[in-house]
């Protein structure tokens, strides 16, 4: 069985050069699909019956604020034409999706995100929270996923496979750059940038770190009393290099960081099940 680091980079390939997993290799069955609409980075994910990554393709965007869509209409035209490429790539139509949300949002914007799915033209099958849909790529069982979104930090305690629970704070890589823009005296854009160029990786995180402080003690206090001993960190916001190691300072936990840690949950968006129904996380109709 192959590693989810192999997969994930394996689709992370596949986004960069514009490509497709070959045709033959596909596994019987129709493909799925996931849409991520993040704060950051709108995603769209194809996978096939065996959970493979096929394509995929990415947009920045700030269509998305903290799991609210701010922009309706921007969101709904973004993901048109990322299904536009997709299914110019593929040579067909993309016919069923899922979706993800924080956990914990109100239901009026949970319900939100999925109509954007299907005035995009596509069945909305399933609406899943963030970290539970990392947790699919991950292959977790046991643990804590956190995702480290753009606008928001969502955990997720599982226990032989089953989610015990959830819970979201509004902390993330946007109160990273809101923090670089103040101590670097530059427009929220421009902290953007510096932000996610790589080769400023060393002289950020020092700079950012009392955000991600912030973020490892909240984790710490909603896994208070709770039998959890490895932290599974996704997300755009926890790319840094040093982001493991202080995090595990913070919380006392083995912390796990896999490769490609911003495409973990559009990946996982759509490896849902086949005979999936239009249900939200809690089981409620979206």
């Amino acid at each position: 069985m192959r590693s989810s680091d192999d997969i994930l980079h394996d689709f992370a390939d596949l986004i960069r050069e514009e490509a497709i997993l070959p045709k033959s290799e596909w596994a019987e069955g129709p493909l799925k699909v996931g849409v991520d609409l993040g704060t950051a980075n709108i995603v769209l994910s194809v996978v096939d019956a065996q959970n493979r990554p096929v394509t995929g393709a990415s947009y920045r965007s700030t269509v998305v604020r903290d799991g609210i869509v701010v922009d309706y209409v921007g969101a709904v035209q973004a993901v048109r034409s990322l299904k536009a490429i997709i299914e110019d790539r593929l040579g067909q139509q993309l016919v069923r999706a899922a979706t993800a949300i924080p956990p914990g949002i109100h239901a009026g914007n949970a319900k939100a995100i999925g109509n954007v799915v299907e005035a995009a033209d596509m069945e909305l099958v399933e609406i899943v929270d963030e970290p539970t849909a990392a947790s699919r790529v991950l292959m977790v069982s046991d643990g804590a996923v956190v995702d480290v979104g753009g606008g928001t930090t969502g955990i997720s305690i599982l226990k032989n496979g089953r989610v015990l629970g959830s819970f979201d704070e509004a902390t993330g890589g946007t109160h990273m750059t809101l923090v670089l823009a103040g101590a670097y005296g530059m427009s929220f854009d421009e902290a953007e940038e510096h932000k996610l160029d790589v080769a400023n990786d060393r002289d950020v995180f020092p700079v950012v770190r009392p955000v991600v402080d912030k973020m490892a003690s909240i984790v710490s206090r909603f896994l208070d009393g709770k039998d959890v001993d490895d932290i599974y960190v996704v997300g755009g916001a926890c790319t840094f290099s040093g982001f493991e190691k202080a995090f595990a300072q913070q919380t006392g936990k083995t912390v796990i960081k896999p490769a490609e840690p911003l495409l973990v949950t559009p990946l996982g968006i759509a490896m849902y099940e086949q005979n999936a129904s239009q249900t939200g996380p809690a089981g409620g109709v979206q």
